[in-house]
């Protein structure tokens, strides 16, 4: 595996919540991070049908933009009783007519669709967050790191904090939501910690055990 022979780096997301979490786990590493959306790089299309083909495409694009490293996330809810849904397509169910993006019109869709299935007691509500995260230079070259944490799905939604499904994803052996728990609390991870809670996180800790940021 390649290693980071920088301290700048770019995340390559427009999405403020990734940007911040991501900034969350690298910042401890004395990394200066700048984003695709400080430096308006324009969004590239995600075409691919996987987390790790999408998060490619976003990395590499930022990384050619820029000529540094960059990292991207592509993450996703995947409910078993909606067979994986919305998984890769998670960002899409929030989309409105106009572009824009809203996750309570979202977090319906999954209530409603788990109804639709008969889904109501938690058992039937079981799902994952998958977070891929993707590590690439300017020439090409790309490192993939996986991250999942198991839940279920809660309803009504519970909590203000986090960003896009965290309301309503309980995670195992845990009695609140991502959406009421503190950043540190979901994803405030840093090296010689033995766990770590979130998707992202836990995709960060394989990262950096590979020895890529250190």
């Amino acid at each position: 595996m390649r290693k980071l022979d920088t301290k700048t780096i770019i995340v390559a997301s427009h999405n403020a919540g990734k940007i911040r979490e991501i900034r969350d786990l690298i910042g401890p590493l004395g990394f200066e991070a700048k984003s695709a959306a400080d430096l308006n790089f324009v969004e590239p299309d995600e075409t691919g049908t996987t987390y790790e083909e999408n998060a490619r495409i976003k990395a590499l694009a930022s990384a050619k933009a820029s000529g540094l490293p960059a990292l991207s996330d592509d993450s996703g809810l995947a409910i078993d009783a909606l067979d994986g849904a919305p998984g890769v397509y998670t960002a899409n169910w929030a989309e409105r007519e106009d572009g824009s993006r809203d996750f309570n019109m979202a977090m319906e869709k999954v209530e409603k669709a788990l109804d639709e299935k008969g889904a109501v007691d938690a058992a039937r509500r079981t799902g994952r967050f998958v977070s891929v995260l993707c590590l690439a230079w300017p020439d090409g070259h790309t490192e993939i790191f996986r991250g999942e944490v198991e839940g279920h799905i809660v309803w009504p939604p519970r909590g203000n904090l986090g960003f896009g499904y965290d309301p309503v994803f309980q995670p195992l052996g845990h009695d609140v939501t991502f959406g009421e728990m503190s950043a540190d609390q979901k994803h405030g991870w840093k090296p010689g910690d033995a766990e770590a809670l979130s998707h992202r996180a836990r995709a960060f800790k394989l990262l950096v055990e590979q020895g890529l940021v250190l």
